[in-house]
């Protein structure tokens, strides 16, 4: 598969392999599971790091394997609301240290053209999100109200 950015094509790595069933080692109920997301959430925690603490403090090494349901739709189904995916406010962050870089160090035209990307990755995004509902209709992207946004 090419690269988003660069034609080139990147490079193969290993699959998880394709289960139907949890594995039997596995002590943990559905429900056991799903309670200790939502206290991992109250933690403070994002998606990403739930199911990373859960792979390595709990053995669970797929949530939808044991419960089902992804971790979002966990916390959607007990009515946690997020504000904005997770994945296009990673990218707002990353926007914003590079806003910062970038007012220290006006020539760094490498940084400028990364900074491009990220922004057409974040356009992309919003594009698909608006369609799928996740975000309202007018909500817009614009540079100099991302600190806000992502705080």
């Amino acid at each position: 598969m090419a690269r988003m950015h660069r034609r080139r094509k990147g490079k193969s790595t290993s699959k998880r392999p394709l289960l139907e069933k949890p594995p039997k080692w596995i002590s943990m109920k559905p429900k056991e599971t799903e309670k200790l997301i939502l206290k991992l959430h109250e933690e403070g925690l994002q998606t990403a790091h739930i199911g990373i603490r859960l792979r390595d403090q709990y053995g669970i090494p797929s949530v939808r394997l044991v419960t089902g349901k992804s971790i979002t739709r966990i916390l959607r189904d007990n009515s946690v609301e997020m504000d904005m995916p997770e994945d296009l406010r990673n990218l707002m962050r990353k926007v914003v240290g590079l806003q910062s870089h970038l007012k220290e160090h006006r020539k760094d035209i490498h940084n400028r053209r990364s900074l491009e990307l990220i922004e057409a990755k974040i356009r992309r995004l919003v594009r698909y999100y608006k369609r799928e509902g996740v975000l309202p209709e007018e909500w817009k992207y614009s540079r100099k109200t991302v600190e806000i946004q992502v705080r």
